[in-house]
């Protein structure tokens, strides 16, 4: 895992800052934020549907845009080409076809409520990770931040789009909230194998920055976004295949494996959780040093590099994990 991440760990946004307690209300703290000119939100009005939706809906058919936050990025256009492709569309902007052909305006909405619930505001958590890797090393666990950045890990959403959508509402046991509507994501529970999928081929592009899992028939089963190599740590092209699959790993940490590491850095455990430098998952590859894993960042992925490794966020990981077994084939390109 030497190379799967940098010691210089950014602290999260400022709504993740501090533990919420239970009567704390779900600041609009993106709204605090200076916004570019004609800047995407939620509300955007579109032919069919709004970027939420078709977010949602996107994530549904297992073409992932990373974080759901309502905004027109490079991860969305490239999830909403990927899919137009799969399914012989004009490729481009959302458009009506795009939106029908994802099922929008049907009977299961975009977005659904969450009843908030005591065990969700009691943790374990750890407010205050620091960015250093050593550091983390000598803390008990990497659990979430806070009661918000569980919920918005669980249902695939950025804590600002939390915060917007829930503007004003208590964060308290038994409130009602607006999250989208996709299978929630349980960092407590190891993925079981996807029988369904049958034998797939991973294929992992550093230009687009994605990942794709395939049949032999070219069929794509899943499609997400990724953050994989750097100038320092380019991604090696190359045919590989998976090992196994780690769940809930600790991170070994060897400063000899980074070309940033501090001079006085010694090798270290990092205990495991979803802030753990590998997220909760770590796909390894007959490549040493290298892998396919989960991040403490989701609102990175796809648009940061990484010491070399695949990084894709926890829930996205935690699929990919679902789909390979031992033998799987990975292609770097």
């Amino acid at each position: 895992m030497g190379r799967a991440v940098s010691t210089r760990m950014r602290l999260r946004t400022a709504q993740l800052g501090a533990i919420f307690a239970a009567v704390l209300v779900v600041a609009a703290t993106a709204d605090a934020q200076p916004r570019k000119k004609n800047a995407s939100t939620p509300t955007r009005a579109l032919p069919c549907g709004d970027l939420v939706g078709f977010q949602v809906l996107l994530d549904r058919q297992g073409f992932s845009s990373g974080e759901i936050d309502g905004k027109q990025g490079a991860n969305f256009s490239r999830a909403l080409a990927a899919f137009q492709s799969a399914r012989k569309l004009a490729a481009g902007a959302p458009d009506c076809a795009a939106w029908q052909a994802l099922g929008g305006g049907g009977s299961e909405p975009a977005l659904t409520t969450y009843t908030i619930t005591e065990a969700d505001l009691k943790g374990p958590f750890e407010p205050r990770i620091p960015p250093h890797l050593v550091d983390q090393a000598k803390l008990s666990t990497l659990e979430y931040r806070s009661p918000a950045e569980l919920i918005a890990e669980r249902f695939h959403l950025s804590p600002a789009l939390l915060a917007q959508l829930n503007r004003g509402v208590p964060m308290a046991a038994g409130r009602e909230i607006k999250v989208p509507a996709v299978k929630p994501f349980d960092p407590a529970t190891k993925p079981q194998p996807d029988a369904a999928a049958g034998d797939l081929k991973i294929v992992v592009s550093k230009e687009e920055s994605s990942l794709r899992a395939t049949r032999a028939d070219g069929t794509l089963v899943f499609y997400a976004p990724v953050s994989s190599g750097s100038v320092h740590d380019p991604l090696p092209p190359g045919n590989y295949k998976v090992l196994g699959v780690g769940w809930r790993p600790p991170f070994h940490y060897n400063p000899d494996l980074f070309w940033d590491a501090k001079p006085k850095d010694e090798k270290a455990k990092i205990p495991a959780g979803p802030n753990n430098p590998v997220g909760v998952v770590w796909i390894s590859l007959d490549l040493e040093h290298y892998g396919i894993h989960g991040t403490p960042e989701p609102g990175h992925v796809g648009h940061t590099e990484s010491h070399g490794c695949v990084r894709l966020t926890n829930w996205d990981a935690a699929r990919v994990a679902s789909l390979v077994k031992p033998g799987t084939p990975v292609e770097f390109r």
